[in-house]
């Protein structure tokens, strides 16, 4: 499919499966709130690492296309690289773990990558290093492309342009930039941020019975709504906060459905304001029948 051959309608369903689980070091997680606060709801291992999830978001059309929102961790990791991050429960990989949902590969026709972060790009190839998704096009916002050839010293170690040097090769799947918020296709919208890291963008999917909103790296998990809840991988923390802000209160007052690509307990939740102003998830599941969001709790 190429990327004159979009969906004409809004897609009719979403999925969110788990690539991989991972650790990251809960410190760097949760910046400046103490140890004492944040491993009440997120214990660290003997490492320190607290537990996280690379998921991705499957949309799907009656008519049988789809698109796929991030991509994992992906399967080139060495054992020492897998033992620092924790990786496991991996053992099929991103088609594998499609192909769990009887999703043929082929039948992705666009992937939106939310950042260039190794984290959420790292399922563009396979263990063989061979592109996912050769017929795919595949979305990203230009100034996080750019970023992503040159980062600061901060955040270097958050890309690894092998996951994504391929694009510049002969013969490589589609690439298309994109400068600044813009509907790729009916009914799903990308939101270009800058607190996390230069470009990195949201995507809001409106089906006919609900919206989702995937929020990335904006507020990786469920323990990260309260404004000072900020990571300390963020290169804009002030700016991360004000987006964050922003973000929930439109959530709350639109009813959106909110999808958290690292939080290990709760993949989707509803947003709402506590007495003190204080934003609180509500846990929301897609009935495996209908599809359609039914309360957890």
């Amino acid at each position: 499919m190429s990327h004159d051959d979009r969906p004409s309608e809004p897609p009719s369903r979403v999925h969110l499966f788990t690539e991989a689980s991972f650790g990251l070091d809960g410190g760097a997680m949760f910046g400046i709130i103490p140890r004492t606060l944040w491993s009440r709801t997120n214990p660290p291992d003997d490492s320190n690492r607290i537990d996280m999830t690379a998921r991705c978001m499957l949309l799907e059309w009656d008519s049988g296309e789809r698109a796929l929102v991030d991509v994992g961790i992906g399967e080139r990791w060495s054992d020492k690289e897998r033992d620092i991050y924790a990786i496991r429960d991996q053992d099929v990989g991103l088609r594998g773990a499609l192909a769990a949902r009887s999703v043929d590969p082929a039948s992705i026709g666009h992937v939106i990558l939310t950042h260039l972060h190794f984290d959420h790009v790292g399922g563009l190839l396979d263990a063989h290093g061979a592109p996912n998704f050769p017929g795919a096009t595949h979305w990203v916002q230009r100034r996080n492309w750019s970023w992503a050839h040159g980062p600061s010293a901060r955040d270097a170690g958050s890309y690894r342009l092998d996951d994504f040097s391929f694009f510049e090769q002969d013969g490589a799947p589609a690439l298309e930039l994109v400068d600044g918020p813009a509907e790729l296709m009916p009914g799903v919208e990308v939101l270009p941020l800058f607190g996390h890291t230069p470009g990195m963008q949201l995507v809001r999917v409106a089906t006919p019975n609900y919206t989702v909103v995937f929020m990335a790296d904006l507020i990786p998990t469920t323990s990260h709504l309260r404004d000072p809840y900020v990571m300390g991988y963020d290169l804009d923390p002030v700016t991360t906060v004000r987006e964050k802000r922003a973000l929930l209160h439109e959530a709350a007052r639109h009813g959106w459905l909110l999808a958290f690509e690292h939080d290990p307990v709760c993949p989707l939740a509803r947003i709402e304001f506590d007495a003190r102003g204080r934003p609180r998830a509500i846990p929301v599941a897609l009935d495996a029948r209908t599809n359609l969001p039914k309360d957890l709790t």
